[in-house]
């Protein structure tokens, strides 16, 4: 089949890697325009773009997808099919109109749970237990079209978002060639989403990770691996922004054996925030519900550093409280 691949970030890589890999005809890659980044605000291609050109596979990037000439070269292709993941833009009804099969999208959550555009850090806030992979007809909807095969993954105890992105990432590409599989046996079978259990996933903001130590430490421990490699969450102590990037929940009772050992009678009345613990080997938090205790941690403009480490360079004294950076 000729297949008009659509995808931007890392994630989408396997997919294509996958397609060309088996044989499939990839005649054109729709990517987003280059954008400059980082410190030097130099301009980089997309990982998508780096892959199509290692392959010598023209690449189209247009700024809106659904402008009227692009959608003449779309047009032009003649394409069977188009395969969609990460893109970064809704394609419309002209577009979607083009292909013989019409779009297919890998999508990375187990539909109807999840659309939207985080779906993969979501799950790890949430403390679900799974997510998967989901292929599924495209339609003017955000994440609405009809779904064709699912790939479930388990969400392991120490997942981050960084880990399931990757593993999600390998799923989407070997799924995206069981369905072309079915599609061209004429064997997919289109299975239309209902609303019931549906939820959506926003797009991350850095302020998301601003930690609130009022929550649960449950809740704050998912934050950091969800948000584990981007945005991260953070605290600010003494003015100045820290990272957190790993963490374990102390359980209630653990907590209060913690506590009475230390002197302190209980949680209730501690300030949320508060360290409890500092000594050469940990840092420990109180929290609206349990104790966390930090094992990773980042000083701004400094290097990542286990507990010790920041330790020694950083003494933090039990009874400072780490604080929200924004104020509700």
């Amino acid at each position: 089949m000729r297949i008009v691949f659509m995808g931007t970030p890392d994630f989408s890589v396997p997919a294509l890697k996958a397609l060309v890999e088996v044989g499939h005809q990839v005649i054109a890659v729709v990517t987003q325009p280059d954008k400059p980044k980082g410190r030097g605000k130099e301009v980089q291609m997309t990982p998508v773009k780096i892959q199509a050109m290692e392959y010598g596979i023209p690449v189209y990037q247009p700024a809106k997808v659904r402008e009227a000439s692009f959608v003449e070269v779309l047009q032009g292709m003649e394409a069977d099919v188009y395969v969609v993941i990460a893109f970064g833009q809704l394609l419309p009804k002209a577009v979607l109109e083009l292909p013989k099969y019409g779009c297919i999208n890998i999508h990375a959550s187990l539909l109807p749970k999840y659309r939207g555009a985080a779906p993969i850090q979501w799950c790890v806030i949430d403390g679900e237990r799974e997510t998967g992979i989901t292929t599924m007809m495209m339609d003017v909807g955000l994440d609405t079209g009809d779904m064709l095969e699912k790939t479930v993954i388990p969400i392991e105890e120490k997942e981050t978002g960084g880990s399931l992105h990757d593993k999600l990432s390998l799923a989407g590409g070997a799924l995206i060639l069981s369905t072309l599989k079915k599609l061209e046996e004429g064997t997919l079978v289109r299975t239309p989403q209902t609303d019931e259990g549906t939820c959506y996933a926003k797009m991350l903001t850095k302020s998301l990770g601003d930690i609130d130590w009022n929550q649960s430490a449950v809740s704050i421990e998912r934050l950091i691996r969800g948000l584990n490699p981007w945005p991260s969450a953070y605290t600010l102590w003494n003015a100045k922004t820290i990272k957190i990037w790993s963490a374990d929940v102390t359980t209630s009772r653990e907590a209060a054996a913690f506590l009475s050992e230390s002197g302190v009678p209980s949680e209730t009345g501690i300030t949320p925030g508060t360290v409890v613990c500092s000594d050469k080997h940990s840092l420990v938090v109180c929290t609206g519900d349990g104790l966390l205790s930090v094992r990773e941690l980042q000083m701004e403009g400094k290097k990542r550093m286990d507990t010790p480490a920041f330790l020694r360079g950083y003494p933090i004294p039990e009874g400072d409280v780490f604080v929200k950076k924004e104020s509700d």
